[in-house]
């Protein structure tokens, strides 16, 4: 959920607002968490020096308090996932969610216990339940950095984690939070009970109202993020309004300290004050929010009907722009998210240009596994360079299968086989990072 994203909003508001009669007692509220060990040198590059990328992650810990949520669950949760990107003008920002459907790869991760996670696909969610295995928020969140950079190429800088309980704590801070559901809400689980129409929501309602799924519109988690980001945005509009009632204020930067744990360098009030101060003057209209394009994973493997997977090259699009440093056109992105090209539709032909053994079999697995429609493997001549091969009319299928193999180039063949694309494998690919 998007919780983690009114924390961020309201905090930097909040202490952009109170100054420095706060600093000694809300600082020792933060916990920090190093992950710096833990992440291992195989990292993106910082393309954009100056620029930032926040991971938040909303936690969905069943610890304490939050033990009424979810009973059977063992492992520590992440029931939201973003990425904030802070350009080096400090100019705009960014907001990219990503559904905890996501169907994606997750690295070797140090799951806290002294044991290692093997790599494998699943929901991009269940990285910090991995990493989170003893308890252990730095190993979490250093599973879900990990995992994060695989998938989109970006430098993560630093991360927020937050609770349930800090953001129940915000809302009854601010006195509740107006929603206009246009049906009622009946979710038992997520706690609710809402008629239709216009009505301020706080505690254990607001929670429920951000965390109801099933019983809402068509009951996917993609449907709930646009929903959540909505009340995000009026939680951080109210918590603006409140910077010159010191009582509402000091109790909302209370709620939000005492649950938030972040990397070292960004633990304590002065940093997040820093990072205030950067933010405060962007506009409200060059702050934008939006969702990794995706669809149902169910178009590539039929038996799939609970994840998603993220649409290409519409995806590799936002993510290069962001580590480019460009400001993303969110209009743009949804126009050209309308009609995906699935990976089922496009079929392709592997050869192996390495001269290592086995290195078509290898990468046809793993295309396979992405959905794509393998009909063969071969041999092809050395190569150091990855290529896509493709025939008239097959120009958006190449797009597609080269934004999901990184590093590879697509060329026009017009002796090529007709409905078929052409992988010859360099020696610059790695399979397993293959989106």
């Amino acid at each position: 959920m998007l919780w983690g994203a009114g924390v961020c909003s309201v905090l930097i508001l909040g202490v952009a607002g109170v100054g420095a009669w706060v600093y000694k007692d809300l600082d020792g509220n933060i916990d920090a968490a190093d992950v710096d060990n833990k992440l291992g040198g195989d990292r993106p590059e910082n393309l954009s020096p100056g620029s930032k990328n926040i991971l938040v992650v909303g936690s969905d810990s069943r610890d304490g308090d939050n033990a009424e949520y979810g009973k059977g669950l063992t492992t520590m949760q992440s029931d939201t996932l973003m990425v904030l990107h802070v350009p080096a003008n400090r100019e705009w920002a960014t907001v990219v969610s990503f559904p905890r459907d996501s169907w994606v790869g997750i690295p070797a991760c140090d799951k806290g216990d002294g044991a290692t996670s093997a790599p494998h696909h699943a929901k991009i969610n269940e990285a910090f339940a991995i990493g989170g295995t003893s308890g252990d928020v730095a190993s979490a969140a250093a599973c879900t950095i990990k995992t994060v950079e695989a998938g989109t190429g970006l430098r993560i800088d630093h991360f927020m984690s937050v609770d349930f309980q800090g953001f129940k704590g915000m809302v009854n801070a601010l006195d509740g939070i107006e929603v206009c559901p246009e049906e009622a809400i009946h979710d038992k689980k997520a706690h609710l009970d809402l008629e239709a129409g216009c009505q301020t929501v706080k505690d254990e309602e607001a929670l429920g109202y951000v965390r109801a799924r099933y019983s809402v519109g068509d009951g996917s988690d993609v449907g709930r993020i646009g929903r959540q980001q909505e009340f995000m945005e009026a939680l951080a509009a109210k918590g603006q309004s409140k910077l010159t009632n010191p009582g509402s204020l000091y109790g909302l930067l209370q709620s939000a300290t005492k649950s938030l744990t972040t990397d070292k360098d960004l633990a304590g009030i002065e940093p997040l004050y820093g990072l205030a101060a950067e933010l405060k003057d962007i506009p409200s209209d060059r702050l934008t929010f939006l969702t990794v394009p995706n669809y149902p994973r169910e178009a590539d493997v039929p038996t799939d009907k609970a994840n998603v997977v993220w649409q290409y090259p519409q995806a590799a699009e936002v993510f290069t722009s962001l580590a480019e440093d460009e400001e993303i056109d969110k209009e743009q992105v949804e126009a050209d998210a309308e009609n995906p090209v699935h990976a089922s539709a496009v079929r392709v032909r592997v050869l192996n240009g390495t001269g290592v053994p086995g290195r078509a079999a290898a990468v046809a697995e793993e295309l396979r596994q992405a959905g794509f429609t393998v009909l063969d493997t071969g041999n092809a001549e050395a190569s150091s360079k990855t290529t896509v091969s493709y025939p008239s009319g097959l120009g958006r299928q190449a797009e597609v299968l080269t934004s999901r193999t990184p590093g590879a180039r697509s060329q026009r063949d017009e002796e090529a086989a007709s409905g078929l694309l052409t992988l010859v494998v360099g020696t610059d690919l790695v399979p397993e990072r293959i989106r």
